[in-house]
């Protein structure tokens, strides 16, 4: 049973390729696999701190604050995330930074805290963020690593070898997100049927 809260946000109710959940920053930060990387492991904490301390105070918030309470417990470990970032990683901050704040707003963390951390025990509660963040994770850096390789014939800015070109440009820009993205969940449907 553990295993499972673990694992389904991997492949069988991934948020990105099955659930197709959090579009805005799979879209605008996947131009590289190292963004897509840093963005899903940002997501990843909140997610599974926020987990954490919703199955936590469950029990003590009314059920007319329940959201909104919520959004103040995610926003303030986004706030944690954000500044970390811009203290420690402050070239991958001036990539993703705008996109940062909208992790507040990502369906995937509000989502879990409200069907699964406020119905389940911390321990549940911190795994299936965890797997629903590295599954997350997952696909970002998956959808990056493709851009970038058909983008810019790198991989994690490692440029490979006769590489001479720059590659297709298309698949940096916003119509190369969808492409590619589109291409990966028919692969993902087709894996899990």
């Amino acid at each position: 049973m553990k295993i499972n809260i673990l694992t389904k946000g991997l492949l069988k109710e991934n948020a990105v390729f099955v659930l197709l959940l959090g579009m805005c920053p799979t879209l605008g930060t996947t131009t590289s696999a190292i963004n897509g990387m840093g963005m899903g492991l940002a997501t990843t904490f909140v997610l599974v701190m926020s987990n954490l301390v919703v199955s936590l105070v469950k029990d003590f918030i009314p059920d007319k604050v329940r959201i909104p309470a919520f959004i103040v417990i995610i926003a303030s470990f986004v706030t944690v995330v954000e500044l970390s970032m811009q203290a420690f990683l402050p070239d991958l901050f001036a990539v993703l930074g705008l996109f940062i704040p909208l992790i507040v707003v990502n369906c995937i963390i509000l989502g879990r805290a409200e069907a699964f951390a406020s119905k389940n025990n911390p321990f549940d509660s911190i795994l299936d963020g965890l797997g629903m963040g590295l599954g997350f994770t997952l696909a970002l850096t998956i959808l990056g690593a493709l851009r970038e390789i058909l983008g810019n014939g790198s991989i994690f800015d490692f440029k490979f070898i006769g590489a001479e070109s720059n590659g297709m440009i298309i698949f940096v820009l916003a119509p190369g997100a969808f492409l590619v993205l589109g291409y990966l969940i028919a692969i993902v449907n087709k894996i899990n049927k």
